[in-house]
């Protein structure tokens, strides 16, 4: 764990899926009943390993479990048709998520959503979720050449608010989303969704919290909001 000190946050920037909205859950739920349909072995165990990562990454790592005769095109279309009939019930916000961003409002702290997911499904969730109007900033796998667990998408949003990622608070709710962040030098919060971190990613964070009311709390407690405009950004 880092060493306990005032934190200078000029901007806070959020994962999604996970996160914001509780999506993980029904991905998880709709692969892991379309891999045991196909027959499939270990399908709760490979669709667990696929959290946090960008879709191009699931599959090909559905390919590289499976082999190259898995018929990945009808997997995916029942995957989404499974996925659809969940989502056609509305997709609920984490616990913490309106009260974190009314705080921050309150706070004129600028805010981006830092997500794995491409631009067009950003959106969907966002606004699935009733909250797309809240963010001026999105910042997608669509952004980048490399996804997370690589720094890229960190950097890039830091880069776009205009401030030092030093001074950059992020939240993700998954190992590899934690990897990106504090790579890029971030104050990396944890708010575990469907798997607990092991102490390798313990290690990466500020603190691991069980919600984002904790994280809101924390933030008030620790954090100390400066205008961008008042740091000076490494170029």
């Amino acid at each position: 764990m880092r060493a306990a000190q005032d934190w200078l946050i000029a901007a806070v920037l959020l994962d999604m899926d996970g996160t914001l909205v509780d999506t993980e859950r029904v991905y998880l739920e709709s692969l892991t009943e379309v891999l045991n349909g196909f027959g499939l072995p270990d399908a709760t165990k490979t669709c667990e390993s696929m959290i946090g990562l960008p879709g191009p990454e699931c599959q090909a790592l559905l390919v590289a479990r499976y082999g190259e005769t898995l018929p990945l095109a009808e997997i995916n279309r029942a995957f989404v048709e499974k996925r659809d009939v969940r989502f056609a019930h509305g997709l609920p916000v984490k616990p913490g998520t309106s009260e974190l961003l009314d705080r921050l409002a309150d706070a004129n702290c600028p805010v981006a959503v830092v997500t794995s997911s491409s631009r067009k499904t950003a959106d969907l969730h966002l606004t699935l979720a009733g909250i797309r109007g809240r963010f001026d900033t999105i910042l997608t796998r669509d952004d980048v050449a490399h996804g997370k667990p690589a720094p890229d998408l960190y950097l890039l949003a830091a880069d776009r608010l205009g401030v030092p990622p030093r001074n950059c608070i992020a939240v993700e709710d998954s190992s590899v989303g934690v990897t990106a962040a504090f790579t890029a030098g971030a104050i990396t919060l944890m708010v575990p969704d469907l798997l607990q971190p092991d102490d390798a990613t313990r290690g990466k964070c500020a603190a691991v919290l069980p919600d984002l009311n904790a994280v809101r709390s924390l933030i008030e407690t620790r954090g100390r909001f400066a205008a961008p405009d008042a740091l000076s950004v490494p170029r």
